[in-house]
């Protein structure tokens, strides 16, 4: 493949750096790590957002979080036509190989992709609705839920009000998947929705009940 290159230089420095502190003061860490294999009591839904860094947020180390990352921490319905779905399988190794016990979904301010959707769902983003954009067609598992925050006029308010919509729509959709439904049924699994302000440090948690968010 002649269009892969070699590392960039800073990177390697970097590598280099962790390899000889890092991982040389850790290493029996690391080498149980990868002779007992995984067991992570948790899987964490969230953004691609290079600023949402999960494991800083609840000071995780390596082998405690299954993490999955995808455009606006969305969770597609549970469809199984064959296709290519990789955040259905994500949530599949995760429920029924690695048997986690919570299942978490972390929104957060800022989100371009929810930016996206509002744009598209306003006529502002024409090259999303391109059927060939990837980015349009994944945010239409989204777009059913802008009729709510349609009318709200701040426009600040209104993306902050979809971000949280995200959450409660992935939820939902987890829901749709017989494996996790039937888990959550049977209480050995538990779905929880966050959504993190990012300049604040602020995490606040759906609470269902109330149908609201609320700080932790």
């Amino acid at each position: 493949m002649k269009q892969a290159k070699p590392l960039p230089g800073y990177l390697v420095q970097r590598y280099h750096g962790w390899k000889a502190t890092g991982y040389a003061d850790n290493e029996a860490w690391y080498r149980k790590l990868a002779s007992d294999g995984q067991h992570p009591r948790a899987m964490v839904i969230s953004c691609c957002d290079s600023r949402v860094h999960v494991t800083s947020i609840f000071g995780a180390d390596q082998g405690e979080f299954f993490i999955h990352r995808n455009i606006a921490n969305l969770v597609p319905p549970f469809t199984p036509d064959g296709d290519h779905h990789g955040t259905s399988a994500a949530v599949e190794y995760a429920v029924t190989v690695l048997n986690v016990t919570h299942l978490i979904v972390l929104g957060h301010s800022g989100c371009g992709g929810v930016r996206g959707c509002i744009d598209m769902c306003q006529g502002n983003a024409p090259e999303l609705e391109e059927s060939q954009s990837f980015v349009g067609r994944w945010m239409d598992i989204l777009r059913p839920w802008y009729d709510l925050v349609a009318e709200e006029k701040d426009a600040g308010q209104q993306a902050r009000q979809l971000e949280k919509h995200a959450v409660v729509a992935s939820l939902e959709n987890l829901m749709t998947f017989p494996f996790v439904s039937d888990r959550v049924a049977s209480s050995t699994l538990t779905l929880h929705g966050l959504w993190t302000d990012i300049g604040e440090g602020g995490l606040e948690f759906y609470q269902p009940a109330e149908n609201v968010f609320k700080p932790v």
